[in-house]
């Protein structure tokens, strides 16, 4: 059985983002990337299911970007994955440009089971695996923190507003991963020496068309100075007032 996991190259969330000249992407210099976070407890659900399936099974990794993203790919490999693949573009894409360019991969590849993080936390979109299961017509649980796959039979539980639920469904499949799921490992120093000797394939992303345009990004106004406005319930009129006229939260 062939399992794919798809990732990005993100921006930390620690690194200070400034905006580009063109004021629609952000400024790349001294800005640190990482693997997205939601992604690697894909690559480590992945790794736990071949470990569950057997030795016969593939791990491929597929990521769409400049040759920046190989970093991402390359931490895949380190935790165990056995293949990655860059799907090369130094275009912005959109949510179904990416997902197309993965989808095209993943089917010629003939994976039975998807994995990827729930979302990335550059645009925070929380699509792609959605868009990959609808372009390949597979089935597709999302915001997974449970999983078991019984042969063809897959039940997963996910996270809905005010608790959870339990679906089943059938390979083929996409899972996106959410936190709990699992308990990413640490990538040991043997992983990454082998990951050193693993080839990551380079192939020209397929064509495709953006449905969506960056107009303009900003960064957020920043926070106003806190006020004391009384130290007793004799206040609490005046908070209320604030509340309502400025603050605008009811």
């Amino acid at each position: 059985m062939k399992i794919a996991v798809c990732v990005s190259h993100v921006p930390d969330t620690a690194t200070k983002v400034k905006l580009g000249e063109d004021g629609k992407t952000i400024d790349s210099n001294g800005v640190t990337y990482v693997i997205n976070p939601y992604d690697e407890f894909a690559v480590e659900e992945a790794l736990k299911t071949k470990e569950q399936i057997g030795d016969d099974t593939t791990v491929k990794v597929y990521s769409v970007g400049s040759d920046s993203a190989k970093e991402s790919i390359r931490k895949a490999l380190a935790m165990g994955a056995d293949e990655g693949v860059l799907l090369k573009d130094d275009n912005e894409r959109d949510s179904i440009g990416i997902a197309t360019a993965l989808a095209d991969e993943i089917q010629n590849d003939g994976c039975e089971i998807v994995f990827c993080g729930k979302q990335s936390v550059d645009y925070d979109n929380s699509i792609i695996g959605q868009l990959v299961a609808e372009i390949l017509d597979y089935s597709c649980i999302s915001v997974v923190v449970d999983l078991k796959i019984d042969g063809t039979k897959v039940t997963a539980e996910r996270e809905i507003e005010g608790g959870r639920e339990v679906v089943v469904a059938d390979l083929p499949i996409v899972i996106t991963t959410q936190k709990g799921l699992n308990e990413p490992r640490y990538a040991s120093l043997k992983g990454i020496m082998a990951a050193k000797k693993k080839t990551i394939e380079e192939k020209p992303a397929i064509e495709g068309k953006n449905l969506t345009e960056v107009v303009k990004m900003h960064m957020p106004q920043p926070k106003q100075a806190g006020r004391i406005i009384g130290t007793d319930s004799s206040a609490v009129p005046e908070l209320v007032k604030l509340l309502r006229e400025e603050a605008k939260v009811f």
